[in-house]
């Protein structure tokens, strides 16, 4: 079963009374370890496409299913426990809490869930993504390549089956944006995780296994390497 399957899916959107289409008859099936590269023109459903696979939005028709389970047939309670549980998010923009440390941004999610022995999950994470020792340093005492494995670290501290990056390295020099891209293509095959990135980059997009062309709300290709 893959981890996430879009069943002729579309997504409209209303804006002053005029019914945008952002997403139209879309068809996708991601497997477990896949790194999955979305490319498109600003407005093609990128960010539509990854919002509703990891259910924080729903399709006007067709079915997404996360896991196995159908995001549109979950209530509030459900839907917090499925992306608590099987979605990671790492964005462009890190949305890293600065008022908090290293280790409070990471083991943050496992607190909510009232998960046990959330600190010593932040340094296993923490050390798989080359940060040990920084664990008590503030977001703004960090490089941007530093925060954005910070915000790796966190988006993995459960776990997840599926990981979403919206723009990972859209705020990175090339250099540091290299070195990201290479530990999402490492974690995607150490971990078994489905990764899907979304990326304006084609040095990005050449990295991943499975590149989805978007056009219009429309997927134009799909080509597997």
């Amino acid at each position: 079963m893959p981890i996430l399957s879009l069943q002729e899916v579309s997504k409209d959107y209303l804006t002053d009374g005029r019914a945008v289409h952002a997403l139209s008859d879309v068809s996708l099936n991601v497997e477990r370890g896949e790194f999955v590269a979305l490319v498109g023109r600003s407005g093609c459903g990128k960010s539509t496409l990854l919002n509703l696979a990891g259910a924080m939005d729903f399709p006007t028709s067709g079915k997404v299913f996360l896991d196995g389970v159908s995001t549109s047939s979950l209530k509030d309670s459900g839907l917090t426990q499925l992306r608590r549980e099987r979605v990671g998010f790492i964005f462009q923009s890190f949305q890293l809490l600065h008022t908090l440390t290293v280790f409070e941004n990471v083991e943050l999610p496992l607190l909510l869930s009232g998960k046990p022995n959330p600190r010593q999950a932040a340094r296993e994470r923490l050390a798989w993504v080359e940060l040990e020792g920084l664990g008590d340093r503030y977001p703004h005492q960090l490089s941007g390549g530093q925060m954005q494995r910070v915000a790796i670290a966190r988006a993995l501290i459960h776990s997840p089956s599926i990981l979403l990056a919206d723009e990972p390295t859209g705020n990175l020099d090339t250099t540091t944006g290299s070195l990201i891209l290479e530990l999402l293509r490492r974690l995607t095959r150490e971990q078994n995780t489905a990764t899907i990135m979304a990326t304006h980059s084609p040095e990005a997009a050449s990295l991943a296994n499975m590149l989805v062309r978007l056009r219009d709300g429309e997927i134009q290709e799909i080509t597997r390497r």
